[in-house]
């Protein structure tokens, strides 16, 4: 089992200049194999295997940088053809961009030339650097590798690759579920009723951004000010980024560890933000990114992710009779039915949600036992 554990780092001044050669290195070889690749396939329909090694003896400066990074691009490269082959929807591997904001290189462990000790760690040609270690590192575990990231404002990380012998999960039995409802309001609505009151980050920062992009747009592009700039808009962004991730890695805690069997539907989020023009609230909740996190935990827990079927009615369906209301409104937010049940619209649709899932699982639990 592959566990990844993600620090601040904080290089010197060289060590920052040669991630930055390593970064452009690393584009550079990765769009001269695209390209070659491209132009070889178009010529005599066959694909061409390259290596980095191939660029060195023309371009001498690839000899500064870690050698495994380049290797790495090449297997990102790989990979990318691969995913394009199987999936068109992943669509043709592009160029990378000197204009990306976020930088990244990949190297591999080899005879310990990759070691964290003592608040430090050692990379390859980049030597010893400064790390904030905020958690522990398995005891078991063994380091593959390390990916080097720098952040739109300027901040350097480290996501350290490590591999740990997995530990026979025990099958629980299956005592709490519960069903969870997309909320853009809360984020999610459970059928025990609790609204996640989600706190809408990018909302409450959306003044603070404004100005700084106000102030950005007066700049002239490409000086030492609009730079600095840049960078402060930057911070805001990341900062957002962060506490986001933050609430929902403690939010979907929570949920693992009292619940057993977790519902959801399978939405189609891009759909969703696209045609109904709610881009901006469903991109600031995060749903994928929470439900990702929901999944492995609970896996790791021996628990259960259940998702049912998009087109399942939960909304319109009551949850006391099972009539189905065609004729539900999106903005009627109270469901009301000729049997007499009135209640919530996300409640009740949780509530549906959570007995579907159970069906479809097959497992029947006690009325007591039901999270709805």
């Amino acid at each position: 089992m592959n566990v990844v554990y993600r620090f601040r780092i904080y290089p010197n001044k060289i060590q920052q200049e040669l991630f930055a050669k390593t970064f452009g290195c690393v584009r550079f070889v990765y769009n001269r194999m695209l390209a070659e690749k491209k132009e070889c396939y178009e010529k005599t329909g066959k694909t061409l295997k390259v290596t980095p090694a191939k660029y060195k003896a023309e371009f001498p400066w690839l000899k500064e940088v870690d050698s495994l990074a380049l290797c790495n691009a090449q297997l990102h490269l790989q990979t990318a053809y691969k995913n394009f082959f199987r999936d068109p929807s992943f669509g043709f591997p592009r160029f990378k961009s000197k204009k990306n904001p976020v930088k990244s290189y990949t190297t591999n462990s080899v005879n310990g030339t990759i070691l964290l000790k003592e608040g430090k760690l050692k990379l390859p040609k980049a030597g010893w650097i400064r790390i904030r270690q905020h958690r522990k590192i398995r005891g078991d575990a063994c380091l593959k590798g390390a990916t080097v990231c720098m952040e739109a404002d300027g901040r350097y990380y480290v996501s350290l690759l490590y591999f740990c012998e997995e530990k026979p999960v025990e099958t629980r039995n299956i005592r709490q579920a519960v069903g969870l409802d997309f909320s853009m309001k809360e984020l999610y609505v459970d059928s025990n009723g609790k609204h996640a009151g989600y706190p809408h980050y990018f909302r409450n920062s959306e003044e603070k951004l404004a100005k700084a992009q106000r102030k950005l747009s007066h700049c002239r592009k490409g000086s030492n000010r609009y730079k600095k700039q840049q960078k402060k808009v930057a911070r805001i962004h990341t900062h957002i980024a962060h506490q986001r991730k933050d609430y929902l890695h403690k939010e979907s805690r929570k949920i693992t560890n009292f619940y057993d069997i977790v519902c959801i539907e399978d939405l189609d989020l891009k759909t969703m933000s696209g045609e109904h023009h709610f881009g901006k609230s469903v991109h600031d909740n995060g749903w994928r990114m929470f439900t990702d996190f929901l999944q492995y935990k609970l896996e790791r827990e021996g628990k259960k992710l259940v998702r049912i079927d998009r087109w399942y009615p939960s909304s319109r369906t009551c949850s006391c009779c099972g009539k189905i209301k065609h004729d539900l409104k999106l903005e009627e937010r109270v469901y009301l039915c000729s049997c007499g049940n009135r209640m919530d619209r996300d409640e009740n649709a949780a509530v549906n949600i959570c007995r579907e899932g159970l069906r479809i699982s097959g497992i029947i639990l006690e009325k007591s036992e039901k999270a709805s």
